[in-house]
């Protein structure tokens, strides 16, 4: 490949690349992964006669999807070995995003959980539609399917989205608010003020992977949710701090033990209150939060 041409290939990659990793990362619920499949892409780009390529946007929207999907498929193996709830890698995004409802909607921790019950196929076509507004024909030819094939799929997945998904979508001010209360109870270990923020039949979901301690499984109800938290950070005799960020387009914290990132606590709030609690303490989760967040200290 010649010097011009590898500029071109690099140019047209630069352009499209958040939006790439964003669609492998919404397809994947990995960041990590997803700069995986941007590295594939590149390397099958640089074979591509790019002068050639009328829509590169397309073509290369083409080629993040069909490398997400062989990614896709053997992280399902991989999941079925996992210790414990697995949840999506915390992405620590830009604030304007929260302001941008539709956006912050689907890449919050709830929509991510939701399109992990989609097949590998039907996740990629909603992402490629409902997020990005990708034809009917170049969704097709990236999943290999006919495009009326490929409306069938994208009518299914979005009635099975539509049946999970959060039943309002609250402003990131309103989530802002509710956060505060809860962060503030839990500083001073006020169970009734915990309680005062969630949901009756609130959940938690807490993600250790195997290697940090967490629930086996989600444990549900206001109380037993509130009594964990408190517990929780009450035996580990350690300084824990919370501090306010935002992931994956929502408000969120970050927890720290003496300093040291605990893990990452995103949240879904309905009617004011909160009905469902994600809490990553993966350490292969958070290594890219710990040098995000590393050099806003500085």
């Amino acid at each position: 490949m010649s010097d011009r041409a590898t500029d071109l290939a690099t140019e047209a990659l630069v352009a499209h690349r958040n939006l790439l990793f964003t669609v492998a990362y919404e397809m994947l619920g990995s960041a990590a992964d997803a700069e995986d499949v941007l590295q594939e892409t590149w390397l099958r780009w640089v074979e591509v006669d790019v002068e050639q390529v009328r829509d590169q946007r397309a073509y290369l929207v083409r080629i993040t999807t069909r490398q997400a999907l062989n990614r896709l498929r053997t992280m399902s193996r991989r999941k079925e070995a996992y210790v414990g709830p697995w949840l999506p890698e915390p992405l620590l995004t830009a604030p304007d995003v929260a302001e941008d409802a539709e956006l912050a909607e689907s890449v919050s921790m709830a929509m991510m959980l939701v399109l992990e019950t989609l097949s590998p196929t039907e996740r990629a076509v909603f992402v490629l539609r409902e997020a990005f507004d990708v034809s009917y024909e170049e969704i097709a030819a990236a999943v290999d399917k006919s495009p009326a094939a490929v409306r069938q799929i994208a009518h299914r997945a979005r009635r099975h989205v539509d049946a999970r998904r959060p039943r309002e979508v609250v402003s990131p001010s309103q989530t802002r608010a509710v956060l505060e209360s809860f962060r503030r109870a839990l500083s001073t270990g006020d169970v009734q003020g915990l309680l005062a923020v969630l949901a009756p039949g609130a959940v938690l979901v807490s993600d250790g992977g195997g290697i940090k301690q967490a629930a086996p499984r989600p444990i549900v109800s206001a109380d037993k949710v509130a009594r964990f938290i408190i517990g929780g950070a009450g035996k580990k005799g350690a300084a824990l701090t919370s501090d306010p960020t935002v992931v994956n387009g929502n408000p969120a914290l970050v927890l720290r033990l003496d300093g040291e990132i605990d893990g990452v606590l995103a949240i879904r709030v309905e009617d004011g209150r909160i009905t469902g609690l994600y809490y990553v303490r993966n350490p292969e989760k958070l290594s890219r939060v710990e040098s995000e967040t590393a050099l806003t200290l500085r």
